[in-house]
């Protein structure tokens, strides 16, 4: 599927605001509710559009932490990577899961309602995980921007 630029203008306006109605997301793309949603469909089916979600403030649920852990494996061989990031996903703190070119395998984003909470996790589930050969922790002190998506220029 070819993306035009109402295509992008669909993905961009979704991205900012998921719940919009298909009437109000067809006015401001200007193309009738009809075509727009058979848009919206296709770009749902080629896998362009992989969900709708809530953003959820962290802190007011009493996720206090967030903390980027920084994993290195002893075996980077491809069922290692796949064990550790099966074993990953399991973890329901960890938000996020990168793996990276350089000295350091993986990223994981995990939130924490407290410290206590963190290093139990750090210290009994990913500190001894299999294939797990240096752990390195830094804890955010604030965030200055978190906007998930991508940058759609129009």
């Amino acid at each position: 599927m070819k993306l035009d630029d109402i295509d992008r203008k669909i993905l961009r306006l979704l991205q900012e605001n998921g719940r919009m109605t298909n009437v109000e997301l067809s006015r401001q793309v200007g193309i009738s509710a009809p075509p727009c949603l058979r848009r919206v469909r296709a770009l749902e089916k080629n896998g362009y559009i992989e969900g709708y979600h809530a953003a959820v403030n962290a802190t007011e649920l009493g996720f206090g932490i967030t903390v980027f852990a920084m994993v290195g494996l002893h075996s980077q061989a491809e069922a290692d990577l796949k064990a550790f990031e099966g074993l990953v996903i399991s973890w329901p703190m960890v938000r996020e899961c990168h793996m990276l070119n350089g000295e350091i395998d993986f990223i994981l984003k995990i939130v924490a309602h407290d410290l206590n909470e963190f290093q139990a996790f750090l210290t009994s589930e990913l500190t001894p995980a299999p294939n797990v050969a240096s752990v390195k922790t830094a804890l955010t002190i604030r965030s200055a921007k978190t906007e998930p998506g991508v940058p759609f220029e129009l």
